[in-house]
């Protein structure tokens, strides 16, 4: 061992003789005085941040005034209307490639699939060599015209050489024979002229019925564009193939050809489907019909125990089927939605709230969000002042439609009242209300009884 090692562990261990005995000798120092905390004052506020009420699964209903009492609650569904779906159909024999898959969102004029057809082709050639027939017939009939008002005049010509040859024979003069000749001509330009106006009959018919099949073969020829989506006046194609376009916004809901298929005239190949066009039917009583009629207020719920919310409704007049069930004694109830909610669609589920005549709105909660702590009805207020806070409150409650429920006193419309998870606040805070004293809505404790 080195000298300079022997001196580092002398230095070390008078170090630890010199801290042991300041430590034994040292006197302790006395503890500072406790202060005396004030008692808090009772209170039935909740600290609930952000991360609680996400771990709670804490949600929220607004109260609203509503006529609870006039309230008319029936189970029902979205349907589709009957314009809802469209089918797009082959205009002509052909073969198909489609352009869309399924459950593609498609607009007014997005190719759909493309159709060669032979008879396209035929259909073209044909209104072209009947427009050129149509078109010859002007100038054709024309020069009929012009031979005819020809042979008119000839006629008249010849008609007044007769006259004349006629006066000079009964003055003594004349040849029998030039008369004879005279008149034979005549006949024989008479006889001309009515082959030139027969001839002009026939022409301005056949130019007449091929007119009419120039307008078939064009009207034909529009419908199968107007089928496939084209606008009037828009260039056509010419070749053996049609692209056929959407009329309207949809959804591809079927494919009835695969691509390379064949299709005939009129069969199905696709169609389309609007989500969004869409109505709620719901099933009442014949009994109630004495308090329904066409053009109450409704509204379509969601049904309860889901993860929509519950204020999340539609509005919109109510309409009364034009028959009803006599075996089940039921009617329809029709409702057309002003606007739709991202969770409408065709099959599911709801419920439809009628406002019937003479109810009086009243603020409500929804009946969820009351619990009972024994027998004391109890609700869950959020504090408009701090947002991460709620005031427990006793429940002053009036009449209920099954769903809903009239708070007479304690909130204010708009107020934020719990709904998901205020079981585990009344588990939370069941027993700790103090004793010989009463909370107000605002969260404060009053000793003593009002």
């Amino acid at each position: 061992m080195t000298v300079v090692t022997r001196l580092i562990i002398a230095y070390v261990l008078a170090a630890l003789v010199v801290a042991a005995v300041t430590g034994c000798t040292r006197d302790a120092e006395p503890a500072p005085a406790a202060k005396a905390e004030e008692p808090k004052a009772p209170s039935n506020r909740i600290d609930l941040p952000g991360t609680v009420r996400r771990n709670l699964g804490v949600t929220f209903a607004t109260v609203e005034s509503r006529p609870v009492a006039a309230t008319l609650r029936v189970p029902g569904r979205f349907e589709l209307l009957p314009t809802a779906r469209r089918e797009y159909r082959a205009p002509l024999d052909g073969r198909v490639e489609l352009l869309v898959s399924q459950y593609q969102r498609v607009e007014r004029g997005t190719p759909l699939y493309r159709i060669d057809a032979p008879e396209w082709r035929s259909l073209h050639e044909s209104i072209i060599a009947t427009h050129a027939k149509v078109a010859s017939m002007g100038p054709l009939r024309e020069a009929h015209r012009v031979h005819e008002e020809s042979l008119a005049e000839k006629v008249k010509i010849w008609k007044a050489r007769i006259v004349q040859l006629e006066s000079l024979r009964e003055a003594g003069g004349g040849s029998a024979a030039q008369l004879t000749e005279a008149m034979a001509t005549l006949n024989a330009t008479q006889a001309e002229l009515a082959d030139v106006m027969e001839k002009d009959a026939e022409l301005a018919a056949t130019e007449e019925i091929a007119s009419a099949e120039l307008r078939a073969l064009e009207s034909r020829r529009a419908m199968i564009l107007a089928a496939a989506g084209y606008d009037p006046g828009e260039i056509t194609p010419t070749n053996g193939s049609i692209e056929v376009r959407a009329v309207a916004p949809g959804v591809v809901e079927a494919l009835d050809v695969t691509t390379g298929g064949l299709a005939t005239t009129s069969s199905r190949v696709l169609s389309t489907l609007q989500p969004e066009a869409i109505r709620f039917r719901a099933r009442g009583l014949q009994s109630d019909l004495g308090r329904l009629r066409d053009g109450l207020a409704a509204r379509i719920a969601p049904p309860q125990g889901g993860a929509i919310p519950l204020q999340s409704t539609m509005k919109g007049p109510l309409q009364l089927a034009l028959t009803a069930d006599p075996d089940e004694r039921t009617v329809d109830l029709l409702v057309q939605p002003s606007s739709l909610e991202t969770w409408a669609r065709a099959g599911v589920a709801a419920h439809l709230e009628i406002t019937l005549e003479g109810g009086t709105p009243e603020l409500a909660i929804p009946l969820a969000a009351v619990l009972r702590d024994g027998t004391t009805p109890i609700i869950f207020r959020r504090d408009p002042k701090n947002p991460d806070q709620v005031i427990r409150l006793n429940a002053d409650l009036g009449v209920s439609d099954g769903r809903w429920i009239v708070v007479a006193s304690g909130v204010k419309e708009g107020d934020e009242i719990v709904v998901g998870g205020n079981y585990q606040l009344l588990l939370a805070t069941s027993g700790s209300a103090p004793k010989g004293g009463h909370f107000h809505s605002d969260g404060t404790f009053h000793e003593g009884e009002h």
